[in-house]
């Protein structure tokens, strides 16, 4: 696996891969070569998770545009029924949801309390769905992951844990 590093004006150093499933490590200008490759070597288990986890995303975003079209379609009729379900349940409204063909991530909740939703989530099963459902909704009262933030989403998702887990 090739390493590329990126020096810059940080203070930590941080691990990644790419699109290109190359590791990439960002370093403060002043590190060493060497602690760089003590850096990576010590977590090189995560980053071999992390290039399984990698290479999963990439393949299903991997579709053809009609495949794509289709999605969208299944995501615009299927995830505002879940929003609107699981947002009486909570007490939590969004001021708009939509559907997007967001690669690096399922949803999303900005300031204003709207939230996006990829359309590659309706590739994953129902119970994975609705769990992110519930953490983008869970995002209105707590803009964060705090524990309370979790705590909401255990309120009315125990298992979400589990759910999760299918997203991976």
């Amino acid at each position: 696996m090739e390493i590329k590093v990126i020096k810059s004006k940080r203070k930590t150093i941080s691990l990644s891969v790419d699109d290109n499933l190359n590791a990439v490590v960002r370093a403060p200008y002043g590190v060493s070569n060497e602690k760089i490759n003590d850096f990576v070597e010590s977590n090189r288990e995560w980053l071999m998770k992390a290039t399984e986890r990698k290479k999963a995303q990439l393949e299903r975003t991997d579709l053809t545009e009609d495949e794509i079209i289709n999605l969208i379609h299944l995501a615009k009729d299927v995830i505002p029924r879940r929003v609107e379900y699981y947002s009486e349940i909570m007490n939590l409204c969004p001021t708009g949801v939509k559907i997007t063909k967001a690669k690096k991530r399922f949803g999303s909740c900005n300031g204003k309390n709207s939230l996006c939703f990829s359309c590659f989530l309706m590739k994953y099963p129902m119970e994975a769905v609705d769990y992110v459902v519930v953490h983008e909704l869970a995002h209105i009262k707590h803009h964060n992951h705090s524990n309370d933030f979790y705590n909401l989403i255990n309120q009315y998702m125990p298992d979400y844990k589990q759910r999760e887990k299918l997203l991976k």
